[in-house]
């Protein structure tokens, strides 16, 4: 699993699946979406306005793991 978080963009995407596949995405809402593989697999979840839904702003850009160790 990769996460990832653009700054300029204020976008977080995390990836499920390392190699490329081609997706279908799916809408939650405005901002997130869900990308399936054509087996329909879970390959990543799009955040946009990610520190509106993500990040706290008190806590800032904090990410906390659990039971997981960091590559």
């Amino acid at each position: 699993m990769k996460i990832s978080y653009d700054e300029t963009v204020d976008a977080l995407y995390i990836r499920f699946v390392d190699e490329p596949r081609q997706v279908i995405t799916q809408r939650l809402t405005e901002d997130i979406a869900i990308n399936y593989g054509p087996d329909g697999e879970v390959v990543g979840i799009e955040v946009l306005s990610a520190r509106e839904h993500v990040f706290k702003k008190e806590d800032g850009l904090k990410v906390v793991l659990e039971n997981l160790q960091a590559a």
